[in-house]
């Protein structure tokens, strides 16, 4: 009698823990990441060799999130997201496309990011804790110009403005932990990748405070995210090592 008493209480302590868990859900967010960029650039051919240094001390922009949560276990979830990073510095040298003609110059670049993320729930609200694993596909849109240069396709004196695509597989993790009793949140997430001498991530942590309603419920968040793009071509000759980081403030809805 013991032992079923014990299961039996074992029991209603799962189905009340589950009970906890949000089997479909929607989540939203955005607002505005102010951050630091810093780093540098370089190539190198058999002819000469090019250098970029970030100058540029703070910039903000944009970002937005959604999450889409399911009952189908053995579909992932999903969720979606979208920042914007730019940087301006100086450059000197021979490039790939374009040769300073032995001048500093103004150069920038701007990384349009747009992350693919299914997932899976390790654990879902389990005493308040919540843990997520998957795969992050990172599309990049990448824009480079340079003001007063040589283009080598043009043989002419110009301002050369390129544009490139890419997508990066990270490894994606996701914690969270509610305060019980408050409309606090805690939670951290990181996607990270590294192959063949090259290195991208992308963490982040915050706080939010979600005001309690029946249907849609809305909140606000608070965090700090750090990026790292040290990355390398396959030939050598191309090399990019730069950062971003800062605080981040944005709104959220939950349905």
């Amino acid at each position: 009698m013991k032992k079923l008493l014990t299961i039996g209480a074992m029991a209603s302590t799962l189905f009340l823990t589950q009970a906890n868990a949000d089997f479909v859900r929607l989540e939203m967010g955005a607002g505005a990441w102010d951050y630091k960029p810093s780093g540098t650039a370089s190539y190198t051919d058999n002819i000469g060799t090019g250098t970029y240094k970030s100058n540029e001390k703070k910039s903000s922009d944009a970002y937005v999130w959604m999450l889409i949560k399911h009952p189908i276990p053995i579909v992932p979830n999903l969720r979606l997201e979208y920042c914007d990073v730019k940087d301006q510095g100086l450059a000197t040298g021979r490039f790939n496309d374009f040769d300073t003609l032995s001048a500093t110059t103004t150069a920038r670049y701007e990384l349009k990011q747009y992350d693919i993320i299914p997932y899976y729930n390790l654990l879902d609200n389990l005493m308040w804790t919540t843990v997520d694993v998957g795969i992050d596909i990172k599309v990049i849109d990448a824009s480079y110009s340079a003001d007063g240069v040589h283009i080598f396709s043009l043989g002419s004196v110009g301002n050369y403005h390129d544009t490139d695509t890419i997508a990066i597989p990270l490894a994606y993790a996701r914690a969270r932990v509610e305060v019980p009793g408050t409309g606090l949140g805690l939670e951290a997430d990181g996607k990270y990748v590294t192959y063949d001498g090259s290195t991208v991530y992308d963490f982040r942590a915050k706080v939010d405070y979600t005001f309690d309603f029946d249907v849609i419920q809305p909140g606000l968040e608070i965090g700090y995210r750090v990026q790292k793009f040290d990355i390398k071509t396959d030939d050598d000759k191309t090399k990019m090592n730069v950062d971003f980081s800062g605080l981040y403030v944005g709104a959220m809805l939950r349905f």
